[in-house]
């Protein structure tokens, strides 16, 4: 009998900590056996601020997916983002040695290491160096030039970088729970693996992903990520404005935000009431709904405006036909595609995760905490396990592809080669 392969996805965010538990079928199909979720605590805008609270949030989430799954947990993969994060493209270029000029394994890790020679100051650490396309001899997007005859390589790549201090924090939380970091994966990379079809990663998209404290900005475009951005605004914002301008405790204004939100408010009527605790937490006002929206869409308009900025400043205005696709939890909140292709004309649409089936149904009871909080789950809902499922999704590709050489020693980032080997081996 065959040993059971178990990943597992931990998705470290500023509003909600969630673990994903999956198994890899016989038909090498990854099938969930286990949700957690829990508030996430001890964090702001992606990073780590007190580690005893981050510690009990994860243990939390994780100790729900175990005893769904049945099983227990000894090693994660986990997301990374915040506004740590920053990234650049770079250029690597080599001479084939071999005698008849035939490039080998041994060429291409030496020409993604030469696009690794760069300036990065002693308190970052690199996450990911991810090739975006080949040059042979000025012969131009090649994809897999293993095999291919030539004189000179040449590599394009996106490299990833982040506080080694954040790094190191998220890490140190999780191995506190006696639990290994197989990798650190940039959480808009994960979440593409997740809401986004090959087509579109071809054709030219872009990846909003917006999460509690900050909003992940990926532009793909002919199969590879190209440009990424960390936006500091996210659904936290909006609840804030929600508590300000309503004059409510921050835990209501999450609730109604959840509940009675939209992204524009002239698509709400007048005569929609609700009813808002006031900031004693004793009394109830009502109130209208649009005044409710009127708050909330400025502040979705702002972020899809720094969003537009970033397509602007990336170069790839113009380049991304298949448009945009907006996940993460504040997601879910109505018209918000909408209000995003209005603002940006292009096509946009809700991303959900769909390499995996029934991930709604799959949820007890179809419920999901957000905050203390507890809202419906439908099949758009399930974006907020975007991430989530991605880094499953993620692990299952590094794991497959090169078993031998996923990374179980220490955080599983000491050897950017062999993930770089396993990526370029498990995507052509």
């Amino acid at each position: 009998m065959s040993q059971r392969r178990i990943i597992t996805g931990l998705d470290i965010g500023t509003t909600k900590i969630c673990a994903i538990i999956a198994e890899v079928n016989d038909n090498e199909i990854l099938d969930i056996i286990g949700i957690g979720t829990s508030p996430s605590v001890g964090l702001r805008k992606g990073v780590v601020v007190d580690i005893d609270d981050t510690v009990s949030s994860i243990e939390s989430a994780i100790e729900k997916a175990e005893r769904m799954a049945g099983i227990e947990v000894d090693s994660v993969y986990v997301g990374i983002a915040g506004s740590h994060i920053s990234s650049m493209n770079s250029q690597g270029v080599v001479a084939i040695t071999g005698e008849d000029k035939e490039i080998t394994q041994e060429d291409i890790d030496r020409v993604i290491e030469a696009s690794q020679i760069v300036a990065i100051p002693p308190e970052r650490e690199i996450l990911h160096v991810l090739p975006r396309g080949f040059v042979i001899d000025g012969c131009q997007k090649v994809k897999h030039p293993r095999g291919m005859s030539g004189v000179r390589l040449k590599v394009e790549t996106h490299i990833v970088t982040g506080s080694i201090t954040s790094i190191e924090n998220l890490v140190k939380s999780v191995n506190k729970l006696g639990i290994d970091v197989e990798d650190v994966v940039l959480e808009p990379l994960a979440a593409s693996e997740s809401v986004l079809s090959n087509s579109e990663k071809e054709l030219g998209v872009v990846l909003v992903d917006i999460g509690g404290g900050t909003t992940d900005v990926a532009i793909f475009k002919e199969g590879s990520i190209w440009y990424t951005a960390v936006l500091p605004v996210g659904g936290d914002h909006i609840t804030n404005d929600i508590a300000v301008g309503l004059r409510t405790p921050i835990k209501n204004a999450e609730k109604i935000k959840i509940k009675d939100g939209s992204a524009l408010a002239d698509e709400v009527s007048e005569k929609e009431k609700i009813d808002v605790l006031t900031t004693s937490g004793k009394e109830t006002k009502t109130v209208s709904r649009k005044l409710l929206c009127e708050i909330i869409e400025p502040r979705i308009d702002e972020i899809f405006s720094l969003v537009q900025q970033e397509i602007y400043e990336s170069g790839y205005d113009g380049l991304i036909p298949a448009g945009l696709v907006v996940t993460g939890g504040a997601s879910l909140m109505p018209l918000i595609p909408e209000l995003a292709s209005e603002k940006l004309d292009l096509p946009v649409r809700r991303g959900i995760p769909d390499k995996i089936d029934d991930l709604a149904n799959f949820v007890d009871d179809n419920i999901y905490s957000v905050g203390n909080e507890e809202v419906n789950i439908s099949e758009d809902s399930t974006a907020i396990f975007a991430t989530g499922v991605g880094l499953v999704c993620y692990g299952n590709q590094q794991e497959h592809e090169s078993p031998l050489t996923s990374q179980k020693e220490g955080k599983g980032m000491g050897n950017i080669l062999n993930k770089v080997k396993d990526w370029f081996d498990g995507t052509f």
